[in-house]
């Protein structure tokens, strides 16, 4: 099995991360390149970015060994239903010298297929957006929010952004001195450190820097939500409090209770030794207490997996991921 040769490719709006792996579990090849998303970049920029990542984790391996391809990424369905993006998907897998067949999977599946290999179970992630999605068989089954800024997206890094400025607008409309999370989001919205004499000036300076960007630009201000939490600032542990239970729910759209099935944590905000890690992963063994949770890990890795599974050759898919797929750090 070690001649056989899969791809996988986790594809994000900031980063594209291919690896290529042999079948005993050797890591033969990665490559890292820009954001790949066709939804963030366009169709071609993307495929570009695709290319780049593909020739450095092939680099020193005949592409015809490679049998079979996963590209994992945010979008899925709009990639697929767009015959433009598939061709310019399509040339960047054939100049990197690849003749097998590729698919395109979700990034909530790779995310997921990152943390177990149970082929039932459920995906959170929280990042910038936020989505829940139940998986069956290894495919989406059912997902719970991921609505975007607009219209949901609970408990994600934009949503934690948005509430903290609206807690220091709420205590400048007071004409209350905002705690050290509010002063923090002031400074970094405006320069300033010090609420004007006149509220209302200060309100207008703080609406006319978030309005003047681009509404995502908020998640920006998440991180300021989390390290104030971990120093126990009490406005934001508030937030963390809501964003894990907002988290929390969105899981118990489609998941049943007393499921025993696995739970995988995926994104930035759930990966790792966060505030609201934590607080979502007390939210969710009070609610499946028999539920093992498990961080998302290398999602090349896991999309390398998906692709090897339908191979002839591959006769326990769970042992194979054992081999393909490191944990999580």
């Amino acid at each position: 099995m070690s001649d056989t040769v899969v791809v996988g490719l986790d594809v994000g709006g900031t980063s594209t991360r291919a690896a290529a792996l042999s079948l005993d579990g050797a890591r033969l090849g990665a490559g890292r390149a820009g954001g790949g998303n066709p939804t963030s970049h366009g169709a071609e920029r993307a495929a570009a970015e695709l290319l780049a990542a593909l020739r450095a984790a092939l680099a020193d391996i005949d592409p015809i060994r490679v049998r079979a391809g996963v590209i994992g990424l945010a979008g899925a369905g709009r990639l697929l239903a767009d015959p433009n993006g598939r061709d310019a998907f399509d040339r960047a897998w054939a100049e990197a010298g690849l003749r097998c067949p590729y698919a395109v999977h979700g990034d909530a599946l790779v995310a997921y297929a990152s943390g177990t290999a149970a082929p039932d179970g459920t995906v959170l992630i929280a990042g910038t957006g936020a989505i829940a999605a139940q998986v069956r068989d290894l495919r989406l089954d059912r997902t719970a929010d991921g609505h975007g800024w607009l219209l949901g997206d609970a408990g994600s890094g934009f949503w934690l952004g948005r509430e903290a400025v609206r807690r220091l607008l709420a205590d400048l409309d007071r004409a209350e001195a905002p705690g050290d999370l509010g002063r923090r989001v002031l400074t970094e919205l405006t320069g300033v450190t010090e609420v004007d004499d006149r509220p209302r000036a200060t309100v207008d300076a703080v609406v006319q820097a978030v309005t003047r960007r681009p509404p995502v630009e908020l998640a920006r201000l998440a991180p300021l939500v989390v390290s104030s939490a971990r120093d126990g600032e009490p406005t934001a542990v508030e937030l963390i409090a809501e964003a894990a239970a907002a988290l929390a729910e969105s899981v118990s759209r489609i998941r049943p209770p007393g499921a025993t099935d696995p739970v995988v944590l995926g994104g930035g905000l759930l990966t790792g030794d966060t505030p609201l890690a934590g607080a979502v992963r007390a939210e969710l063994a009070d609610r499946w207490p028999d539920a093992p949770l498990s961080d998302a890990g290398d999602g090349a890795a896991a999309a390398a997996w998906l692709a090897a599974r339908d191979l002839p050759e591959v006769t326990d898919a769970a042992a194979l991921h054992a081999r393909l797929v490191p944990p999580p750090a």
